[in-house]
């Protein structure tokens, strides 16, 4: 049976609890196609090969992380832009996109979904004191080398991480935060973690790394995020009991 698009919004953002976020970008229905959903795609982000791969998969809606309309970008509708929109519209395909509150979702979440994957446990928020904010602490059950961190990431991935630290040391106490957040290293290290991780790596974040006493993880931003719209996904299909399917793009960030 298929579902109303608005009534598939109004799950999502209900779930999400998308109001409640000031983000960077519009969260929920960013371009509206045809009313009645069967056919649900899911990725990290919008590209062209993704809207290419959805429009052959026969999907009604595109549901993402990375959407489009972020904060301080060109308005005009004009080449990549253009064509992107113009795939949307001429397959009267949906797109809906979740940045912040697919960040922060204590159980669909994408540091949520990532730390169930790396076994972390006793979830807590990397800055209590911010209602906006993402990121995670937990530990794990057993101390860990850096080492073998790192290639549990590596298997996780299938990409090798970037890491800033000793690969003997012993680590119980982990921070992360999905994306590109290396940023938040300082509230990591003020948590008492041994291990940050995150997606991205900046050149400050060496040096914060070594002077902060904290061990350092860039595991890629697309990498780090494909758990958490697949969780949606999921949760969204079963509800509604639609077909769905996730769309990966190769990204080396």
């Amino acid at each position: 049976m298929p579902v109303l698009l608005r009534d598939l919004l109004k799950h999502c953002d209900t779930t999400l609890e998308s109001a409640r976020f000031k983000d960077y970008c519009p969260n929920g229905l960013q371009v509206e196609g045809k009313g009645s959903i069967r056919r649900l795609a899911a990725a990290v982000t919008a590209n062209q090969s993704v809207l290419d791969a959805a429009v052959a998969w026969g999907a009604d809606a595109l549901l993402v992380h990375h959407g489009y309309f972020w904060r301080g970008e060109s308005a005009e509708i004009v080449g990549m832009k253009r064509r992107r929109l113009g795939t949307l519209l001429a397959a009267d395909m949906s797109l809906l996109a979740y940045h912040l509150p697919l960040d922060a979702h204590p159980v669909l979440g994408n540091n949520a979904q990532w730390g169930q994957r790396m076994g972390l446990q006793g979830f807590e928020a990397l800055d209590s004191e911010d209602p906006q904010a993402v990121g995670n602490t937990g530990v794990l059950a057993v101390a860990t080398s850096l080492g073998e961190l790192a290639a549990q990431v590596r298997d996780l991935t299938d990409r090798d991480p970037m890491i800033i630290g000793n690969l003997q040391m012993q680590v119980e106490r982990v921070a992360w935060c999905t994306g590109a957040a290396q940023g938040y290293i300082d509230k990591a290290a003020a948590a008492g973690a041994q291990l940050y991780i995150s997606g991205e790596i900046s050149e400050p974040t060496v040096h914060a790394a070594r002077e902060l006493g904290i061990a350092y993880m860039a595991a890629g931003h697309h990498a780090t995020e494909r758990y958490g719209v697949q969780a949606l996904a999921a949760e969204v299909a079963e509800t509604f009991s639609l077909e769905w399917t996730f769309i990966d793009c190769d990204n080396p960030v």
